[in-house]
């Protein structure tokens, strides 16, 4: 059209004109304008203001020069480069033409940043380039601040342009500063370094979450030299927690998230665990974000992807929670430990050996082992909360308790090793009450079975006996007794339970407290006996031995076994045989010592006794005498010197006597059983030191019964299916051992000297215990606590007055009596279970104070003068209790 000016084709981003004219082959000159057209008026330039005095425009870098001012080839061409040199500015490129002037003006560390920036972002960083801004932050570190400040802002406009290259080279840019800038002013570096990390992660996409995650881990694996006081760590915490939680749709998206989050969370804690002026990572705010991220991780791929777990989030975060457990201290284990319970809980996954075992595991393993018995306690305490779950999650945490007493490396399970086993033994004493009752609530209305709850039963055994094997001896000593205080014994706890259990609940929990016993008994070695079975643990436990309960007895026999057997040949006399070698035990080389002579001078005599009254019970089976023979042999083995040896033949010739007696209420399986265990463990013992003499008779004995009364051997009577003879036991004395021949063996041996005892049968004597035994009910067991609720007149004399009436009244059935009084035991029994304790002792405290008053009576006629022939009575004496010693009197 006419009067249009023609249009220029542009030049390309970059170029000048300058550099357009200077590249022409010399000789061509450009187009001249068309006549008419004349060369527009440049645009005014907006006057710059003065510098300031003694400010200085700062020199160009050597070898860079200003571009001289050229006219424009086009009237509309001068706008265009105007704008595209204002582009070039704003884009911190290297501008041209008229505008070049101000990139020269702008600060060097802005020119230093814009140099490490290629063209191509395919490039990647500048290296030459970034030597200098390097070299410029070390020589000058107060700019830090605006060089990161600076190149947070480019990365800023990067990302909102989705430049994402540039965003990188940014940030490998802010990475190398921060490495090599290990000097005070590193924090001048953080606060923009932190807040560009933030603007990553808060973006959508997750190879800029990786990215920022990678950043920051180098960052805190750089050691600072000087504190800061206003870091703020809160929101790296929550947003690394919330990548563990990822649920990507591609699995492998999915695993490179969960492990930067993973990866984040242990920079995190490197970073604020040994600064005391950071943030306190091991608030409860904290950790239960962290703890359930990483929890979140190791279950769902050791469930999920075991064939993953190999550079998987699973092997990160067993790393991660392992570092986070060891550098925890003392009063940060609590709130550690508090949210891997409640991830548990709230997930159920206390149910069977798995995945809270081996989370478990790792913690003990990882924490400092002085601080383990903390975690024992904070189980404890969660199982005591738990106590009304269903027997599912109580099994599981107690079977969590067993592995980390296992674990336990330190010898002990803290200050209150106690607790730990009254814990447990509660627990056990709920369980009865639940399985009696059918539900685990006092309302009724969570039901249970009996299997879950013997399992759970099961589980705490063994978790007594696992933390009883961490202890050392004399601790192990005090749990005996601990657990022996909390057993029913006879005659003094006759109900011990809640009122729902009753009896059958009693015996119950007497089972399971020698089971419990007996796990501890084990493993327990000890070499002096007078410290592993003092009196006060011995006697309670053979009280047991009269108990009516074959499982009892035969729990305590065992117990008795394991405790006295320290050289363990007691797996090797488990059966009772005839044909047992010798030469297996493992014998003692020197003679008895002096501890184990007095324990036998004090304690043989009992010992004896129960094993003469517990051979005699009706209801004792192949089991129970086989217990006997492990038994007699370990003491045997153990504690046997001459008077020990001749000792247990007189008691094994009772027990061969006792069959013989008709006055004995035996049945033909008890007398057999009885002559078995004597000709085994006269067999045993014959070879263990007294003269070969004594082994002849008994073998000629033995011998005989093989051809006559093979009934009377252990291979027969102990067997599955034993050959008795019918009718009533008929023993000839060729079968028999007799006395005045195993005299004759002894004699002109070490043990001659001894023999005179065979002159004295063994006859056990009654105690007692017989009386307290509950032979036949636990109705007898407070028969005492009866006889004192009597009434009692201290005024009346108590003279029995023996007439026609008394004797008629003993010929007379007298079950209105015994039902009477059977009434009143059973009262006795209920007040002694559900009266309160302040009425209890009130009514104690009264009878004792008749009892003092009778006693003053007694006191008042043995001191009282006899009466003088004379009439008069003698001056009254005083008594010694009465009399007062000089305080300087030599006793």
């Amino acid at each position: 059209m006419p009067g249009t000016l023609p249009r220029f084709p542009s030049l390309p981003r970059g170029v000048t004109m300058p550099a357009l004219l200077n590249s022409l082959p010399r000789g061509i000159n450009p187009p001249s304008l068309p006549r008419g057209i004349t060369m527009p008026s440049m645009p005014t330039l907006p006057s710059l203001p003065s510098m300031p005095r003694g400010v200085t425009i700062p020199s160009l870098p050597r070898g860079v020069s200003l571009p001289r001012a050229v006219a424009m080839p086009a009237v509309t061409e001068a706008p265009r480069r105007l704008l595209q040199d204002c582009c070039s500015v704003l884009d911190h490129q290297t501008p041209g033409g008229l505008c070049g002037c101000c990139w020269a003006l702008r600060p060097r560390y802005k020119r230093l940043v814009d140099n490490i920036f290629p063209e191509d972002p395919e490039e990647g960083l500048v290296k030459a380039n970034m030597e200098k801004l390097t070299f410029f932050a070390l020589s000058a570190p107060e700019k830090l601040d605006r060089i990161a400040a600076y190149l947070s802002e480019r990365l800023t406009r990067e990302l909102n342009r989705h430049r994402y290259g540039y965003v990188c080279i940014a940030m490998e840019a802010m990475e190398q500063l921060l490495l090599a800038c290990h000097c005070q002013s590193i924090n001048l570096l953080v606060e923009s370094f932190l807040s560009t990390l933030r603007l990553l992660l808060e973006a959508d996409k997750p190879h800029l979450h990786i990215l920022a995650t990678n950043s920051f881990v180098k960052f805190a694996n750089i050691e600072e030299d000087t504190p800061s006081y206003h870091r703020s760590y809160d929101f790296f915490v929550s947003r690394f927690s919330e990548m563990c939680h990822s649920d990507h749709e591609d699995l492998d998206t999915r695993n490179k998230i969960r492990v930067s989050g993973i990866r984040g969370l242990q920079g995190v804690v490197r970073k604020t665990v040994d600064d005391e002026l950071q943030v306190n990572i091991w608030e409860p705010r904290h950790m239960e974000q962290i703890v359930p991220a990483l929890l979140v991780n190791l279950h769902g791929l050791f469930s999920a992807f075991p064939s993953l777990f190999s550079g998987s989030p699973a092997e990160q975060t067993e790393v991660c929670f392992r570092e986070l457990l060891c550098r925890a201290a003392y009063g940060h284990i609590n709130n550690a430990i508090k949210p891997v319970l409640m991830h548990l809980d709230s997930h159920s996954l206390w149910q069977g050996r798995g995945f809270a075992v081996q989370c478990f595991q790792i913690i003990m393993y990882s924490i400092q082992s002085q601080h383990s018995h903390l975690v024992i306690q904070q189980l404890l305490g969660h199982l005591d909360a738990n106590s009304r779950s269903p027997a599912s999650v109580r099994a599981g945490i107690v079977e969590v308790l067993s592995e980390a007493a296992v674990i336990e490396a330190t010898g002990s399970v803290g200050p209150t090793v106690l607790e730990v086993f009254n814990t447990l033994l509660r627990q056990l004493r709920q369980s009865v009450d639940y399985q009696l009752t059918g539900y685990y609530d006092n309302a009724g209305k969570h039901k249970t079975s009996s299997i879950e709850e013997k399992k759970l039963q099961d589980a705490v055994i063994k978790t007594i006996g696992s933390f009883a094997n961490t202890l050392p001896i004399y601790q192990r000593s005090e749990v005996m007794l601990f657990i022996m205080g909390k057993i029913p014994v006879p005659g003094i706890y006759p109900a011990l339970g809640s009122p729902n259990s009753g009896f059958e609940g009693s015996r119950m929990i007497q089972v399971m407290l020698l089971k419990s016993l007996l796990q501890v008994s084990e493993h327990y070695e000890s070499s002096n006996l007078l410290t592993a079975l003092p009196s006060s643990f011995l006697e309670p436990l053979l009280s047991f031995t009269l108990m009516e309960d074959p499982e009892i007895r035969l729990l305590v026999l065992s117990i008795l076994t394991s405790l006295i057997d320290r050289r363990h040949n007691a797996s090797r006399l488990t059966t009772a045989s005839l044909a047992f070698d010798v030469s297996s035990l493992e014998m003692k080389e020197d003679r008895c010592s002096r501890q184990d002579n007095l324990f036998m001078r004090k304690h043989a005599q009992r010992l004896y006794r129960h094993v003469y009254l517990a051979s005699r019970e009706e209801n004792s089976g192949r089991s129970h005498y086989q217990a006997l023979f492990t038994l007699l042999a370990v003491l045997s083995v153990e504690l046997a010197n001459e008077e020990v040896v001749v000792d247990l033949i007189r008691l094994i010739l009772a027990l061969q006597e006792m069959t013989l007696s008709n006055q004995e209420c035996l049945s033909v399986f008890n007398r057999c059983g009885i002559h078995a265990l004597c000709a085994a463990f006269l067999n045993l013992l014959s070879q263990l030191g007294p003269p070969p003499t004594l082994h002849q008779h008994i073998t000629q004995v033995i011998e005989s019964r093989e051809k006559d009364a093979p009934h009377l051997l252990p291979e027969v009577v102990f067997c599955d299916k034993p050959r008795l003879p019918e009718g009533e036991l008929k023993v000839d004395e060729a079968l028999l051992f007799i006395q005045s021949k195993i005299c004759e063996a002894l004699a002109g041996s070490s043990y001659s000297t001894h023999c005179e005892r065979f002159n004295t049968p063994y006859t056990p004597q009654l105690t007692e215990e017989d009386r307290l035994s509950k032979r036949k009910s636990i109705g007898d067991a407070v028969s005492l606590q009866v006889d004192m609720e009597l009434p009692f007149c201290p005024d009346t004399p108590q003279t029995e007055q023996i007439t026609f009436e008394t004797l008629k009244n003993a010929i007379e059935d007298r079950g209105v009596v015994e039902e009477e009084e059977r009434r009143k035991r059973m009262e006795v029994v209920e007040r002694f279970q559900t009266a309160p304790f302040e009425e209890i002792a009130a009514h104690c405290g009264a009878r004792t104070s008749l009892l003092q008053s009778k006693l003053n009576q007694v006191f008042e006629l043995i001191i009282r003068p006899p009466p003088s022939p004379s009439g008069h009575s003698a001056p009254r004496s005083t008594p010694v209790y009465e009399m007062k010693f000089p305080d300087l009197c030599v006793y």
